[in-house]
């Protein structure tokens, strides 16, 4: 049975994101758990993953949410423990003038190629990142790409419930995973 590791965004996906709708859900996913949702350390978040992932009792699949979305580039490129992929959703642009201010170590994206399978769903307007920007970043970390349609930052605020599309694009992905 694969183990899914959920990494949020700032403020930690609440009652109403799919994150959170799934996680209850499904026991075999578990949430990273860095300090501070509200305000990202760098260097915490990175340590909080590579626990998460070293505590996983097989190669976990990771599901990310906009900011762990750079996490998850970042910490791919230092770590070597075996991920099965990563689901990344809403990967935000740091150039955007909505991007928060309070995120240093984020910002400069990675643009190497990652090391595991790995899918981008992108929304055609999220205000946080551009189908533009979403394209380049799946071509530079060779990353599959979805287009999941208008649904805004693809968070509680899209009003998406449970996700079901989500879902699907999930477990399609999830099985063409080694």
């Amino acid at each position: 049975m694969t183990e899914f590791i959920v990494l949020p965004g700032i403020g930690g996906s609440g009652d109403s994101h799919w994150q959170t709708f799934w996680e209850r859900a499904n026991p075999a996913m578990r949430r990273f758990a860095p300090a501070n949702w509200e305000a990202p350390d760098f260097k915490n978040w990175m340590a909080a993953l590579e626990l998460a992932v070293a505590t996983a009792r097989t190669p976990p699949l990771l599901i990310a949410h906009s900011l762990s979305c750079l996490l998850v580039a970042h910490w791919q490129k230092v770590s070597r423990l075996p991920v099965k992929g990563a689901f990344l959703a809403a990967v935000p642009d740091p150039s955007s003038p909505v991007f928060p201010t309070n995120v240093d170590g984020f910002v400069t994206a990675p643009r190497e190629r990652f090391r595991f399978p790995s899918l981008i769903v992108a929304s055609a307007n999220d205000p946080y990142g551009s189908l533009d920007y979403a394209k380049a970043r799946a071509v530079q970390w060779g990353c599959q790409l979805h287009i999941a349609g208008a649904l805004g930052h693809i968070n509680g605020a899209s009003n998406l419930g449970e996700w079901a599309d989500g879902k699907a694009l999930l477990e399609a992905f999830t099985a063409a995973c080694p």
